[in-house]
């Protein structure tokens, strides 16, 4: 493994083989990029970021062998990149012809027709049928689609006494939910958390990830085309902005992977959180402190998406002190950001609001509150099946998948007292569920309150 503080000398040539990927022109530029795609930057992503934010507020790092990046590290800077649209574009297409064919990041970069990689006015048209698709999407109704799901795993796994919270419960979970929201059955199931997390993680099998999830909402799109249903993809199909069968495509293709992978990351990160601090999971369980309070802090600190906040310059420019290049990626790192403000502390209440989580301007997140109800319903309700969950593993044992980026564990394993399913525990559960106090938690994001409805896009 490189250390991070102490980069390997970049190799001769920035260029990587097969491309016209542009050299380093300024002095910035030629410092030895801190690489992101080692696996050391999965085993302590915080050495990364300091070494990247010793360059200034914007480092110089490889997101992939040769694929260089500027990434931003401060918050000041990360708001001014957002909120000017003029300047930045998300429309990798520029960058996109110097790159390899076979890079394995250009799956989670490369442009398609959808609200991710647009600006302007085709950015808002696509945006506004995602608001009005899961605008339809009810709360209630959510809510027992959660249930259903965690019911389903939890019958799964209940007998055995111990699980893995990744594996057998965070991943599958966010694929029962999305296959049922979109529209396809549960028998789909494996094959999307499995294809998603190979196109997630960047590395050698993320062509053949980015493939198999290609084949998963093809088929997707041919069933609903033949046939509609009560589902997001029926509903974009429909919506009245005419969307071609191709942008509905890559709309879905964005929208699923968005929701799965984010939110199985924030559900798994924000019960390690809980479960390594025993004193956190009694408050939790006895209903004294709102799971809302994990999630948030998961948000806040351990970001699930951590570098993908990625925009390109219109033309070269000079940016908080750096001179950045046209067509090269700028990354806003939610990772190094959340990192920042664990390390420099700041007080904030468990509500609040100011992390960047949800990016920011135009392109923030759409659907923040389906993420924070998905993920609160499914901890609260694995809790209230399994109240006596504990760790089989310290929290600073724990293993993370390798890749650029996300912040995500390849592992939680568990144990508590063996459940055998039957109508008893089911009644109970029930009753359980009325008597837990703060079932529905004040605050500016809780996803059932009047104040987090008036805030939705």
């Amino acid at each position: 493994m490189n250390s991070p503080s102490t980069p390997p000398s970049p190799p001769p040539s920035p260029s990587p083989a097969g491309s016209s990927y542009p050299a380093p022109s300024d002095a910035f530029a030629r410092q030895a990029p801190v690489r992101l795609w080692e696996d050391g930057f999965a085993v302590d992503p915080h050495s990364y970021y300091e070494a990247l934010r010793a360059q200034g507020p914007v480092g110089w790092a490889e997101l992939g062998p040769g694929i260089l990046a500027y990434v931003v590290t401060d918050r000041r800077a990360a708001l001014d990149l957002l909120h000017d649209n003029e300047t930045w574009s998300r429309d990798p297409r520029p960058w996109e012809a110097t790159v390899s064919e076979d890079s394995p990041i250009l799956g989670m970069l490369r442009w398609r027709p959808n609200t991710l990689f647009a600006d302007g006015a085709t950015h808002i048209r696509y945006r506004q049928t995602l608001l009005d698709a899961f605008g339809m999407v009810e709360p209630h109704d959510l809510r027992e689609r959660v249930h259903h799901a965690v019911d389903v795993l939890v019958s799964r796994v209940g007998p055995a006494g111990r699980a893995d919270l990744v594996t057998e419960f965070a991943r599958p979970l966010m694929s029962l939910i999305f296959n049922d929201l979109f529209g396809m059955p549960e028998s789909a199931s494996d094959l999307l958390h499995e294809s998603l997390g190979k196109l997630m993680e960047g590395g050698e099998r993320s062509l053949e990830g980015e493939a198999e999830y290609g084949r998963y909402v093809l088929d997707l799109i041919a069933r609903k085309t033949a046939e509609r249903g009560d589902d997001l993809t029926s509903w974009l199909l429909d919506h009245p902005l005419g969307l071609s069968p191709d942008e509905v495509t890559w709309q879905v293709f964005l929208s699923l992977g968005a929701g799965h992978e984010p939110t199985s990351n924030l559900v798994s990160n924000a019960l390690s959180r809980i479960l390594g601090n025993p004193a956190y999971y009694h408050t939790l369980t006895s209903g004294s402190r709102p799971v809302m309070d994990a999630v948030m802090e998961v948000l806040r600190y351990e970001t699930p998406l951590d570098n993908y906040g990625v925009h390109y310059a219109r033309e070269s420019l000079s940016f908080h002190g750096v001179w950045v290049r046209a067509a090269v990626p700028v990354v806003v790192s939610y990772g190094a950001l959340a990192h920042f403000a664990e390390r420099d502390g700041g007080g904030h209440h468990p509500h609040d609001a100011s992390h960047l989580s949800w990016s920011a301007g135009e392109h923030a997140c759409p659907v923040k509150q389906h993420t924070l109800l998905i993920a609160t319903e499914a901890i609260e309700r694995l809790t209230q099946w399994l109240p006596d969950l504990s760790p089989r593993l310290p929290r600073d044992r724990l293993t993370w998948r390798p890749g650029p980026f996300h912040r995500s564990l390849t592992a939680l394993p568990v144990r508590f007292t063996p459940l055998l399913p039957d109508i008893e525990q089911e009644r109970t559960l029930r009753i359980t569920r009325a008597r837990v106090p703060g079932s529905e938690h004040p605050g500016a994001e809780h996803p059932g309150s009047d104040h987090s409805r008036a805030e939705h896009p």
